[in-house]
């Protein structure tokens, strides 16, 4: 299973990277703004800085809604480095411009998945992923990692070649139970990836074997 980071810190992306398990970077207008990054420009150069950081897979959005509007986004956000992924909007004009960069070799995470029909039909259009949403579901009273299942399970019947980016994780569990069930990415914050290091017998282990250590040294 991949590790993406989903956020659009710098100094967050580098710890991550620095630890040897990231895949790839998500972010959102959301998380730009939580950086302070506005305007065309320096959002661009924002993600050019992602991308020199990390080997591939930078998920780029979209701020248009309509088909023309995307495309021409998604085409000046594919121009800043090779390692962009357009992030696309789940809704009709949507289809129509994952279907349009499929056909132009350019890779789309297509986002705001909350059904797993929304989910089959980013997978026909030529999604190179598709992000559900566990925790907002999990907030509604929805089973969250539910559709992560239902969503891995059609895609094995037919082949689908579509990723399941499992977005919104927002805790180790979370994380373990999309390997679990298959999910071919997760992306998360820093804090969940680095909960994954914890267990307490691990601290009282090496805390044992360092105090014997020391015994055994005479120190």
């Amino acid at each position: 299973m991949k590790f993406f980071i989903d956020t659009a810190n710098l100094s967050d992306i580098r710890e991550a990277y620095d630890l040897g398990v990231l895949d790839g970077v998500t972010t959102n207008p959301s998380l730009m703004a939580k950086e302070g990054i506005s305007g065309d420009e320096k959002v661009r150069a924002h993600y050019k800085a992602i991308c020199d950081i990390v080997d591939d897979k930078v998920s780029a959005e979209v701020i248009s809604t309509d088909f023309e509007g995307m495309v021409k986004e998604g085409k000046e956000l594919a121009k800043i480095d090779d390692k962009i992924v357009v992030k696309i909007p789940m809704i009709k004009d949507g289809l129509k411009a994952l279907k349009y960069f499929s056909s132009e070799g350019i890779r789309t995470n297509c986002t705001l998945i909350f059904s797993a029909g929304q989910a089959l039909l980013a997978a026909k259009a030529g999604a190179s992923y598709v992000s559900p949403f566990i925790g907002r579901l999990d907030d509604i009273s929805f089973d969250g990692m539910e559709l992560i299942a239902q969503i891995v399970h059609i895609y094995g019947n037919y082949g689908y070649e579509t990723e399941v980016l499992a977005a919104s994780v927002r805790h180790s569990m979370h994380l373990l139970k999309c390997a679990e069930v298959g999910a071919d990415v997760v992306t998360c914050p820093l804090k969940v990836i680095t909960s994954l290091l914890n267990h307490p017998l691990t601290d009282s282990g090496l805390a044992t074997f360092l105090a014997d250590h020391a015994k055994a040294a005479g120190k």
